[in-house]
């Protein structure tokens, strides 16, 4: 799930399309909008986004109107993606806000249709991944990969866009699922999917799952697994939680992020430098 078997936006020798292929050029290298390197703080930083989200999410809905909690959530989600479709090139604070507000806004969809609509997890659980899988395909027919290193055109991040906030909205209501309807509780649902995780890593890592396959898996599993450990820690001893209260929880969680996207502005470590060129003529011996 790591960069390394797509470097430079590729899929590995043998994948479907060439054009998924072709290395990137230096052109569209800067003008990708996303981060060029996964490297373990991306993970941290999506799975910290995914449990702030639900909890401020559940603290919106529990202090705010539902509907007027969700008004405000979709104008921040459309400010966040304004600032990031119209960055010229990946701005690291620019699109983790665009990340946590898919977070708050994608969860208020998914528990709209339980709260509001009375609709089962069961079947929004499955509405959502026919949404996501639906996305997926349009994506791959129309751009022949799924590789977000090759996010570097205006369609293409919007298919990226489209696809993040439909994992969130399914990943919301798979987490609900097995952790109420399913009666596994938060805490274990949390212990489940942090172990689902870390299979679609030991499968690239170890079975040379297409790397590409891998990270999708994975950026999925991310939003139960946030989301039941912050349901975990906010929700009352009654339920089988911390009672750290909803507010606090997205407090606590807020810091470590703003500390992680920090780092990564100064030191882009996401980012994947341009390598220099290679000076003709150095380290020749000279006759005579």
């Amino acid at each position: 799930m790591a960069s390394g078997d797509v470097t430079a936006g590729r899929l590995r020798p043998g994948g479907p399309a060439s054009r998924a292929r072709e290395p990137l050029t230096a052109a569209q290298r800067a003008a990708g909008k996303v981060p060029q390197r996964i490297t373990v703080f991306f993970w941290i930083i999506k799975i910290l986004t995914t449990a702030q989200g639900e909890a401020t999410s559940d603290y919106l809905d529990h202090r705010i109107d539902p509907p007027i909690a969700a008004a405000v959530a979709g104008l921040a989600f459309v400010v966040a993606l304004t600032l990031q479709f119209r960055a010229r090139t990946y701005v690291a604070w620019i699109y983790w806000l665009a990340a946590d507000m898919v977070a708050v806004f994608g969860t208020m969809c998914a528990d709209g249709l339980h709260v509001e609509l009375g609709i089962p997890y069961t079947v929004s659980t499955t509405f959502y991944a026919v949404v996501l899988a639906v996305i997926l395909v349009l994506w791959y027919r129309t751009e022949k990969t799924l590789s977000i290193h090759s996010i570097y055109t205006r369609r293409r991040e919007a298919f990226y866009w489209a696809t993040i906030l439909a994992t969130f909205a399914l990943g919301t209501a798979l987490g609900d699922l097995t952790a109420t309807t399913l009666h596994l509780g938060y805490l274990a649902s949390g212990i489940m999917f942090t172990l689902l995780f870390a299979i679609p890593g030991l499968a690239h890592w170890r079975l040379r799952l297409n790397s590409v396959v891998a990270f999708w898996i994975a950026y999925v599993l991310t939003r139960p697994l946030g989301a039941s450990y912050a349901d975990w820690m906010g929700v009352p001893h009654s339920v089988g939680g911390l009672d750290l209260g909803r507010a606090h929880v997205a407090i606590i969680l807020t810091i470590p992020i703003v500390l992680l996207v920090g780092y990564l502005a100064v030191s882009r470590a996401d980012v994947e430098e341009p390598a220099a060129p290679v000076r003709q003529g150095h380290g020749r011996h000279r006759s005579g």
